[in-house]
């Protein structure tokens, strides 16, 4: 059984996403599921950050803090990292050092061998995959491909680079790796969160996005603009403001629309969350969490903005709040978005944090069989006399958009009668359509999904999370049970409306969190009345590991 912890550690600027995605790659083609994840400053060059990859013979979608082989491309790095290694792991730098360690000089040897510092990187790589016991030829087979649009001379050249680095590393390796990972016939697709949500959003059949560059959730508006085949017109907004405008717009237009940002954008866009419930136009957005308030720890990590996202809006209208748990998740999450934002005419926030959108995870198979897309537009020729915000006692009224037939297709921000004229008529008129759109929610809330419930029968204490934080959990499971401790786990990933649910009797419940004042424990006591006996929260923009779930638990319950 496998279970190998990489870490990556260098400056901004030196590379280390090159090298951790070339590394992951042969590994990943070696037949091993492998799990990235990154913490990094918030500069363009300078600091030191980090690339850690999980190596196993199935999916371990979590994150590992401890280092089984540290590879420091600089001294500060290896300063700074060095604590991390395992009693038994290695350093393997540039730098003369104590301990278990393998010293390479990776730009000297690119410099006098090669002829440029510029192969470094790849002699790092070498060094590294050398360590792990993989084969040489699969490293050449994705030096291959990663460098076939390059120079002949430039493709030979990485190809030496990182050979050179394996036989340094294959040589320093004697008494001191332990580490053999054989060819295997594993296969396994590996994506992140933003990733998956953009692919989620073009299968739900949605054909424009807005957006201004925001971390965590920028890659989504470069993936669909990237990748013109999946047919999604992205446009880069001013501003928020203006992103979730040309979002609400183009979705009244008749076409599925959504914008993406973080907490501090999502901000700015708020008058428009409570216009998209005036006006009952449906709109998909996604909000990636990262610890502030302000500009907080931009490239962190955090659950800190769900009662805020679930409380958005001034006024009165319903809104749906989803949290992705893991990029299959964040696939069917996204269409699932798309249909009830569609079917309920009403904003929908899909919640993401850092760790889950920039993560990459390995999947056996990535199923996208389960939701399917669905339209819930009215048929003009079964209309006669159309009236867009038309009395009903399910609060959904026929949606059309112009153009679309001869029927005028008329919406107000103001109050507005069935038409969408503007009304002062507050008994006949505003109130039954202040109740008309309340109505929503009898519906709405039975297409809410309950949590999802695993190993409580035997459970005297349960666990209790949401969105990125099932992973851990269910890890943290197994090193409880080591420790005696018969847990089981309750997750939420549809937090409002929230279901009709009830907590099991007879069991303790602890929340754990990703932000520092127990959201969604308040939530769910104000909602269900539970009481938990602990809590644990992290909110450093470190991710939630088992590890750190299992150590605070159990220096708590004493």
């Amino acid at each position: 059984m496998h279970d190998v912890n990489v870490v990556i550690a260098g400056a901004a600027g030196e590379g280390i996403q090159t090298i951790g995605a070339i590394v992951s790659k042969t590994v990943l083609d070696q037949g091993y599921a492998v799990f990235t994840w990154q913490e990094y400053e918030s500069r363009i060059r300078g600091g030191q950050n980090s690339y850690s990859i999980r190596i196993s013979d199935q999916p371990h979608n979590t994150p590992l803090i401890e280092a089984d082989i540290l590879l420091a491309l600089n001294a500060e790095a290896v300063e700074k990292y060095r604590p991390l290694i395992k009693e038994n792991g290695i350093l393997i730098s540039g730098e003369s050092s104590e301990g278990s360690s393998i010293r390479i000089p990776f730009s000297k040897v690119a410099k006098d061998e090669l002829g440029k510092k510029i192969y470094a990187n790849t002699v790092a790589v070498g060094a590294l995959i050398g360590a792990l016991g993989i084969d040489l030829k699969t490293l050449q087979k994705e030096i291959k491909n990663r460098f076939a649009d390059k120079a002949d001379e430039i493709l030979e050249k990485n190809r030496l680079a990182a050979e050179k680095g394996y036989e340094m590393a294959d040589e320093g390796c004697r008494d001191l790796c332990p580490w053999n990972l054989p060819k295997r016939d594993g296969r396994f697709y590996h994506i992140s969160g933003n990733e998956a949500i953009a692919l989620g959003a073009a299968y739900a059949g949605c054909r424009f996005i807005a957006a201004y560059p925001m971390t965590p959730s920028t890659e989504i508006i470069t993936y669909l603009a990237e990748n013109e085949n999946l047919g999604v017109f992205a446009e880069q907004a001013e501003d928020e403001i203006a992103a979730i405008g040309m979002a609400i717009g183009a979705s009244y237009a008749g076409t599925r629309a959504m914008t993406a940002t973080a907490g501090g954008g999502f901000a700015l866009m708020v008058e428009h969350v409570s216009l998209a419930g005036m006006i009952e136009v449906p709109v998909v957005i996604v909000v990636g969490q990262r610890p502030g308030p302000a500009t907080g720890l931009p490239t962190r990590t955090s659950q800190g903005d769900l009662l805020f996202v679930i409380h958005a809006g001034h006024g009165e209208f319903h809104k749906l709040v989803l949290a992705a748990s893991d990029p299959l998740d964040a696939f069917h999450k996204t269409v699932r978005a798309f249909n009830l934002a569609d079917k309920y005419q009403i904003p929908v926030m899909l919640l993401t944090d850092q760790f889950l959108t920039d993560s990459g995870f390995s999947f056996e198979e990535f199923d996208i069989d389960g939701e399917k897309p669905a339209t819930f537009l009215a048929d003009p020729d079964a209309i006669e006399d159309y009236k867009r915000y038309q009395l009903d006692d399910s609060g959904i009224s026929p949606r059309l958009y112009p153009g679309q037939s001869k029927h005028l297709v008329g919406v107000d921000s103001d109050e507005h009668d069935e038409r969408g004229h503007i009304t002062e008529d507050l008994v006949n008129v505003a109130l039954p359509m202040a109740q008309k759109r309340l109505a929503k929610n009898k519906k709405l809330k039975k297409d809410v999904m309950p949590p999802q419930e695993i190993a409580l029968d035997e459970a005297d204490t349960v666990l209790v999370g949401w969105g990125s934080a099932r992973a851990a959990l269910l890890e943290a499971l197994d090193l409880l049970k080591a420790d005696g401790i018969n847990a089981g786990v309750i997750h939420f990933s549809e937090m409002w409306p929230l279901p009709d649910y009830s907590f099991p009797a007879n069991k303790k419940f602890w929340t754990i969190e990703s932000n520092a004042t127990g959201q969604l424990a308040r939530l769910l006591r104000s909602e269900y009345n539970v009481i938990f006996e602990g809590r644990i929260h992290r909110y450093d923009g470190l991710p939630l590991t088992a590890d750190f779930i299992r150590t605070n638990f159990n220096a708590k319950r004493k």
